[in-house]
């Protein structure tokens, strides 16, 4: 049985550097480059970046690899779903309404941006909803088809028989047994169900998007002051979406900068010098490794953070890391639990892993359990080591390996930009329309 990783600190020593000017990204680097030439030599670093980044449209930030295939259609079912996100290795996906006109605008095309959570945390519920329906219902009733209180008449929200007597036989803890998920992936709810049916747990409706005119400084402060992860970029004149910006993607655009002039100038400051991490080793969500895994996601959702450690009880000492997009696991490969009691964190930790390494797949973030640096890394190693890495934070530790502290993607992006007074005005009325069935 695979065993759980120690925390691994990169030094930097190991870390690979660009050696050309030859990616998009890079070019791009080499366009602020020469505009940061061209700012007025009182200005600080920051203002320079600022004007730098304000005067570049975010049209030629490079088009992600999935940007053009990652569209949903309405009718997809909640499976079909899960299996594209999986293939394409995305957390999330923006849903186009087929029922929508040709001539429809950008808001009445998509309905939304639906994410792996959202379809868990809705199946979730309706197999709470029918559990509860089995256990108000009589055993007579439920062996009467013709019963009104009976499933098959009163609506059990599409979840089979066999199904819902696993919930009824094992009560909330069938949630957490080995074959949960094995059962809740065959089931006609998971089948048949379309992606329009859950649209009330759609993150944003239909969401914020941006024009391909609007600067990078915009983008850039949507990705960390105001908290967003991805950021459509929408062709208003085609009224579909354009590009799809990440956090992560900001991350590599600057990894490939290493070099210039710009980037080793900001870059080159600690971490401590500039006031990361900003989460203290008292403030971080953390999970211990015997609770369930759906605990771990629960608690992801509803703090709206994209990973959470995993600790030894007696220790506090972190053993792994389990992310957002961890969380495809549970449907795309429900059978790797089937001997396990319960899924715990640390179950799921290493079932994932052994399932991983037995079909090769040896570049997923997480086998390479906990990733930590010290507060003396630099801006420009702590960038190399994300981007090298795949991952989305990074886990500070002392001397010692003891856990200090958390940054993020969104950290770090902060401290590249700031927002000036009244930038954004009424920006935020006029792109994120409500439509009359929000239900977020």
């Amino acid at each position: 049985m695979a065993s759980v990783p120690e925390i691994k600190i990169v030094r930097s020593e190991s870390l690979g550097h660009r050696s050309e000017v030859s990616s998009p990204e890079a070019k791009l680097g080499m366009r602020v480059e020469d505009l940061w030439d061209e700012q007025k030599p009182q200005l600080s670093p920051n203002e320079k970046l600022n004007a730098c980044f304000e005067s570049i449209p975010v049209s030629a930030f490079p088009l992600s690899s999935h940007s053009q295939d990652i569209e949903l259609r309405s009718d997809t079912s909640l499976a079909e779903a899960v299996q594209t996100l999986s293939k394409l290795k995305v957390l999330s996906a923006p849903v186009v309404d087929v029922d929508a006109p040709e001539d429809a605008s950008w808001i009445d095309r998509y309905i939304g941006i639906v994410e792996f959570p959202g379809i868990v945390v809705w199946l979730l519920h309706q197999v709470s909803v029918s559990s509860n329906l089995l256990h108000e219902t009589t055993r007579g009733d439920l062996l009467d088809p013709t019963s009104p209180r009976s499933p098959a008449v009163a609506g059990s929200n599409g979840v089979s028989h066999d199904f819902t007597a696993v919930i009824l036989d094992n009560g909330d803890s069938a949630v957490t047994s080995g074959n949960f998920f094995e059962v809740l992936t065959s089931s006609e709810l998971y089948k048949n169900t379309k992606v329009r049916d859950i649209s009330g747990t759609f993150r944003w409706a239909p969401f914020l998007a941006l024009q391909k005119d609007n600067s990078f400084l915009t983008m850039l402060l949507l990705l960390s002051k105001y908290k967003m992860k991805s950021i459509p970029v929408v062709d208003l004149g085609e009224a579909k979406i354009e590009n799809i910006i990440t956090q992560s993607g900001v991350i590599h655009m600057l990894a490939e900068c290493a070099g210039l002039h710009w980037f080793e100038d900001w870059g080159v400051k600690t971490l401590s010098e500039v006031g990361l991490p900003i989460m203290s080793k008292d403030h971080i969500i953390k999970i211990y490794e015997d609770e369930p895994v759906l605990q771990a996601f629960k608690l992801m959702r509803r703090k709206r953070i994209g990973g959470i450690p995993v600790v030894e009880r007696k220790s506090e000492k972190p053993v792994g890391n389990i992310s957002l997009r961890d969380v495809h696991f549970l449907l795309t490969a429900p059978e790797i639990y089937h001997d396990y009691r319960s899924i715990t964190t640390k179950n799921f930790l290493v079932a994932v892993r052994e399932h991983l390494e037995k079909h090769g797949d040896t570049s997923a973030p997480i086998l390479s359990g906990v990733i930590a640096c010290t507060k003396n890394h630099t801006l420009k190693e702590l960038i190399l080591m994300l981007d090298a890495e795949k991952i989305h934070r990074m886990y500070v530790v002392d001397d010692s390996g003891n856990l200090e502290g958390l940054i993020t993607l969104r950290d770090i992006i902060a401290r590249l930009v700031h927002e000036p007074p009244g930038y954004f005005g009424d920006f935020f009325d006029g792109v994120m329309p409500l439509p009359q069935n929000y239900r977020v």
